[in-house]
């Protein structure tokens, strides 16, 4: 198999956020962006899946609830259509410009969602991962750990629930282990984060961190 390699230097920096549904990964991405366009950044604010164009259409494909038989490899493939999609028009060009690239979500969500809460193979899983970002992988992932009940109060509190946040209370805590599987597994990468504090005091660790990491 021949994976297309993009031959320019990436001069940029790459920041996701990760989290279950209602942790407030949207919330402190989208603080970041605003912090760091205000200071004068080149900064872009994506997100996965929905972060092009095509990849909104496979976003509704995949988040409205729907009558029809919708089986976890299925799920998976459009995700990693969308990500390679997102690669090619956002992350790569933003990256090779020397943006500060921030997406909602990345590669550890699939792995979370279709591999240890769907139950799909993880070294599948992780597989199609790499050929879908063409091995790209963030500077530093933030992944936004909360209870699942408190997720759950969240989006019940604040919007109508997609077809992934209707999953029972069994998928939401497999999907929470995952995560947290993942974050001990990438100690180097990834920073766990409280999602129960404040808002602001979030942020404040997240910005901390960047700083003490020269990322910012």
């Amino acid at each position: 198999m021949i994976l297309i390699k993009d031959e320019e230097e990436m001069r940029g920096f790459f920041i996701t956020f990760e989290g279950i549904e209602g942790a407030g990964k949207s919330t402190q991405s989208k603080m970041l962006y605003e912090y760091l366009i205000k200071n004068g950044k080149n900064a872009v604010l994506t997100r996965e899946p929905g972060g092009t164009d095509l990849g909104k259409k496979i976003r509704e494909i995949l988040l409205n609830p729907s009558k029809e038989i919708f089986p976890p490899v299925a799920e998976l493939m459009l995700y990693e259509a969308d990500r390679n999609i997102h690669v090619h028009n956002i992350i790569k060009p933003y990256l090779n410009r020397g943006f500060y690239v921030i997406s909602d979500r990345f590669t550890d969500s699939t792995l979370a969602y279709q591999g240890y809460a769907r139950g799909i193979d993880i070294e599948l899983v992780e597989r199609l991962n790499d050929i879908a970002s063409e091995g790209i992988k963030p500077d530093i992932t933030f992944i936004i750990d909360i209870p699942v009940e408190e997720g759950m109060k969240r989006i019940h509190r604040y919007r109508e629930k997609d077809r992934i946040e209707q999953e029972g209370v069994d998928f939401h805590k497999r999907l929470r282990e995952g995560f947290l599987r993942i974050a001990q597994k990438e100690r180097e990468r990834v920073v766990l984060l409280d999602g129960r504090k404040d808002k602001e005091i979030i942020f404040n660790e997240i910005l901390e961190i960047l700083r003490k990491r020269d990322i910012i």
